[in-house]
């Protein structure tokens, strides 16, 4: 069985990937979402030459050579091209082998995955965002919610004036101590500051405080990290191995949040949850998005032991694109979402979405 072509079907905001083979077998999989032409155009001039005229079950073999072929470009977009082909091939194999995913990564620990309703907006009102998250944790059973606070790299600025000290206490006050508070900086606050906050979410207990400081500064986020009770999450712009190991064993973070559309697909991402389970932390993996990237989090969420806590699962319904890829679309039902037994990640390509999708080929021997 060799790779014999590889697709990236372009529409707005997402680029998927097909990949075949010469036996007739097909898989799907996305790359990483924004600036998808980019990463298109990487993905067919740095990744695709390497998987062609391969066999696709040397899926981590062809992974690590992309990257050792390209060491003087391991920047974002290689990876996210990466996370495109890698994932689709994933769906080959599970295919293949007429196993759902998780089985290929060593078996279901479990067969439905806790999430959070996960926000994305600064600009909606602190009002507005508790009764909003109080819909939701009424429709679908939510036990975890997820706010944002401060300003994304912020440099202590915040989204609004007072925003961020008068939302913490309002979605307490909204949801009452049975549903689980989780909060995102986005990189907002130097250290200080993220302890002062942090201690604020701990008087209103909160569950978890996501990237304090900004991303590139780990040593401060280790300092927050080291000053407060609440744990501290981060990891999701990260895409070195060895960063991610240099982050646990520092204890930098007390939960990781790897992404895989950022850093190169489930392999490595696998490899990380991997790291946290035997640090004896949670993995979190980071999935902002609606789209295949859920799939894929479900996927990784199901086999990996650290895994155990509620997994990220946008709240916002303002990508209406996102449910015009693939079907069936997955469910919140009390919180939870199931995950399908059928192969390689169980969805198909909607026939309205390859119409309307720009096509990109690399072909064996062209």
């Amino acid at each position: 069985m060799k790779i014999t072509r590889i697709e990236t079907l372009l529409a707005p905001k997402q680029a998927v990937v097909q990949v075949f083979t010469d036996d007739g077998l097909m898989g799907i999989g996305q790359t990483a979402l924004r600036n998808e032409e980019v990463t298109a155009a990487v993905l067919h001039k740095m990744v695709a030459p390497i998987f062609l005229g391969q066999n696709p079950w040397d899926l981590q073999v062809l992974a690590r050579k992309t990257l050792t072929r390209h060491y003087k470009f391991t920047g974002a977009f290689l990876y996210r091209a990466l996370c495109g082909v890698e994932t689709a091939v994933w769906d080959l194999l599970g295919k293949a082998a007429g196993q759902p995913v998780y089985q290929l990564l060593g078996g279901a620990i479990r067969t439905e995955a806790p999430v959070y309703a996960s926000s994305l907006s600064r600009e909606i009102t602190p009002d507005q965002e508790a009764q909003r998250m109080t819909d939701l944790v009424s429709k679908y059973g939510f036990r975890c919610v997820k706010i944002k606070i401060g300003g994304r790299m912020g440099l202590d600025t915040d989204a609004s004036p007072g925003r961020t000290e008068r939302i913490i206490p309002l979605m307490r006050e909204a949801l009452g101590d049975g549903v689980h508070i989780s909060a995102d900086a986005n990189s907002a606050f130097s250290t200080h500051r993220a302890i002062k906050i942090g201690r604020l979410l701990e008087k209103y207990n909160y569950f978890h405080f996501e990237e304090p400081c900004p991303f590139t500064e780990l040593e401060n986020t280790a300092l927050v990290a080291d000053a407060l009770d609440i744990p501290v999450a981060g990891g999701e712009q990260d895409n070195s191995l060895h960063h991610f190991k240099r982050m646990i064993d520092r204890r930098a973070v007390d939960i990781v949040q790897c992404d895989i559309g950022y850093i190169g697909g489930v392999s490595r991402a696998r490899k990380v949850a991997e790291m946290a389970e035997m640090a004896g932390i949670p993995c979190t993996p980071h999935c902002p998005n609606r789209s295949l990237l859920q799939v894929f989090n479900l996927h990784l969420t199901a086999a990996m032991p650290a895994c155990y806590h509620y997994q990220e699962w946008r709240a916002d319904t303002d990508q209406p694109w996102a449910e015009e890829i693939y079907e069936p679309l997955p469910e919140v039902v009390d919180g939870k979402v199931a995950l399908s037994d059928r192969p390689g990640w169980g969805v198909t390509l909607q026939p309205g979405y390859l119409k309307k999708a720009e096509v990109h080929v690399s072909l064996l021997g062209i």
